[in-house]
């Protein structure tokens, strides 16, 4: 990436909205040319990892005593999966709500826009899939203790029950803003990676906001606890949130960052 030069002509330190565009662009593009066997395995990977968030927070919910300050503590567990999945360059659906749309916006033709379409579906399908192989290892093979289940079944429920269609919705929307805010800082981030990751994570899961990927781990485990239906699982938790993080990631994020550059590419 050239280096640009500051209002004294002296090379920046960070690089312009013009340049970390190019960037994301970039590795949207070379995502969307993948062969769909290894966006498949990627996203199953992601799915599996991003697993470690509930697991996290679960494992501190449990170990914490009942206090006014143990559910911001261990909030800070939910960063775990998404340190895995970003720096492990995995495919996780709520990314690919930026990088993909970019080149999209740039070229917009039928071949981009299917492009866009199979890479959403392949990732995302495979992000669920990945999910699923996780909470069923934990609850069902015994990788956790009876202790650790229960506790991740709590933390599970605070995610998923008590909110209606529309209001798990509306809390996806924020969590979409997060993650594509987050993809759009790392070109800058320049070592402080993690910090990068962790600090929009971790205003996800302060929020008690809804992410599509987390929150379908959170689905399967009370789903193989007996304490949510499938179907309810499917309609009142993941089609909102899905398209909440779409709406938050895509239609807010992407339009702000494109518009704020367009003139310029």
């Amino acid at each position: 990436m050239p280096e640009h030069l500051g209002p004294e002509n002296t090379p920046s330190t960070r690089l312009s909205a013009r340049a970390v565009y190019q960037s994301v662009r970039y590795d949207g593009e070379q995502e969307m040319a993948r062969p769909l066997g290894s966006l498949w395995w990627s996203g199953v990977a992601a799915g599996i990892a991003l697993a470690s968030s509930v697991v996290a927070k679960g494992l501190l919910h449990m170990e914490l005593p009942d206090s006014p300050w143990r559910a911001p503590i261990a909030d800070m567990g939910y960063c775990v999966g998404f340190v895995l999945v970003v720096l492990g360059r995995m495919q996780l659906f709520t990314e690919n709500t930026i990088t993909v749309v970019l080149p999209l916006m740039a070229n917009t033709t039928r071949k981009a826009l299917y492009c866009t379409l199979r890479l959403w579906t392949v990732v995302f399908v495979a992000n669920m899939v990945g999910t699923l192989i996780a909470a069923f290892f934990v609850s069902q093979i015994g990788a956790g203790s009876a202790e650790q289940i229960h506790a991740f079944n709590e933390v599970a429920a605070q995610g998923v029950l008590g909110s209606g269609w529309t209001e798990m919705m509306l809390r996806a929307i924020p969590a979409g803003f997060f993650v594509a805010a987050l993809v759009w800082m790392l070109p800058n981030a320049r070592g402080f990676e993690i910090w990068v990751i962790a600090l929009p994570t971790y205003l996800i899961a302060l929020g008690g906001f809804a992410h599509v990927v987390v929150g379908a781990v959170e689905v399967w485990l009370l789903v193989f606890a007996d304490q949510l239906s499938l179907l309810n699982g499917l309609w009142y938790f993941i089609v909102p949130a899905l398209i909440g993080n779409v709406l938050g990631g895509t239609v807010l994020f992407s339009l702000l960052a494109y518009g704020q550059v367009r003139q310029e590419i």
